[in-house]
Order: structure tokens, then C-alpha cells, then sequence
């Protein structure tokens, strides 16, 4: 396996005693991740290591999914996952509209104004609400929250890693 992983979720406890295990969603497509059929990957933050898995069934329950994978029949098999991360492969990502983007393609680029004036780069994205927050961390100073928003975001360029801003009134000052 020797493709690009991007996380999908994280595994934070087990459900019931027929080895389903409850996941934090970290996509913006859970409904597809977390169906049977779909193809992830177990990996174990501390010691880096991977373990290919099918999903065999998935459901929303109170803001995440309980999720059984194919080959797990108890609660002593999957146990052991919990605190581990489930990942995708580069080539099960879903082809996205223009103007849409994945996490990994946001996080790294740099940032700055219609003038030029560099801001800083974009290293978290946060999902508090209507929409998205993009984390700028700037050369000095306190992060700069920018709203993904068309009157703050004018210009995405994926290939250059740059994001080119309009700053509203008081965003620095925050």
C-alpha cells in the first residue's frame, strides 16, 4: 500500500458485543465512507502501522458512525482499535464540483490579500457551523480565523498552494 492516506475518521470506543466500533467522522463524505462496500484502512498513530479493512454496515447515531468491517465478530477482535484512525486511500477519493476542495489540498497553502500582502499559511480547517474556518498562522502574531466565505476567499489555487484574500473589516483585529 504504498498510496497516500488521507483520515476519514477516528475510531473512539466499541458499540455493543458484535464488534462494531463508534468513528468521529473527519470527512465531509461520511455517508460514503462508512457504507459496506467501501474500502479504509486501520492505522495505528503510535506505531505508524496499517491494516486494510471492508465495511460490512454503517449508521449515523448521535453525530457519528457505528460502523461493523468484515472479519470482526466480537468485541474482543475490535477492542484493541480503539484511539486508531481510519483512512482512504488517494485512489477511493470521490471527484469534486469546481470551487470544491479536499482538507489536504487546503492545509499548507499560503495565504494573502488582493495586494499582495502576505498573511501567513493555512493549517487547520475548522467546521463550527454554517461554514468552514480556515486557521491562519501567521509570521507573528495570533492565528487568523478567515471564514470560507465568497466575500473573504477570492481565489483558490490548488496548484500554486495560494489563497488569495479580501479581509472585512476587523478579521486582524480579532
Amino acid at each position: 500500500m504504498s498510496e497516500k492516506l488521507f483520515t476519514v475518521g477516528k475510531i473512539v470506543n466499541t458499540h455493543g458485543i458484535r464488534g462494531e466500533l463508534k468513528i468521529v467522522p473527519q470527512t465531509d463524505f461520511p455517508e460514503e465512507r462508512f457504507t459496506k462496500g467501501s474500502k479504509l484502512v486501520f492505522f495505528d498513530p503510535e506505531k505508524q502501522t496499517t491494516m486494510p479493512v471492508l465495511v460490512e454496515a454503517g449508521r449515523l447515531h448521535k453525530k457519528m458512525y457505528i460502523v461493523k468491517f468484515q472479519g470482526f465478530g466480537d468485541i474482543n477482535e475490535v477492542e484493541k482499535y480503539k484511539g486508531w484512525l481510519l483512512k482512504v486511500e488517494e485512489k477511493y477519493l470521490s471527484d469534486l464540483y469546481e470551487d470544491e476542495f479536499y482538507y489536504h489540498e487546503i492545509i499548507g497553502c499560503k495565504v494573502e490579500t488582493e495586494s499582495g500582502e502576505k498573511l501567513g499559511t493555512i493549517t487547520e480547517i475548522l467546521s463550527p457551523g454554517a461554514n468552514d474556518v480556515w486557521v491562519v498562522e501567521r509570521p507573528v502574531g495570533k492565528p487568523l480565523l478567515l471564514p470560507y466565505i465568497d466575500e473573504v476567499v477570492l481565489e483558490v489555487d490548488i496548484e500554486q498552494k495560494k489563497v488569495v484574500v479580501e479581509l472585512m473589516e476587523g478579521l486582524l483585529d480579532l
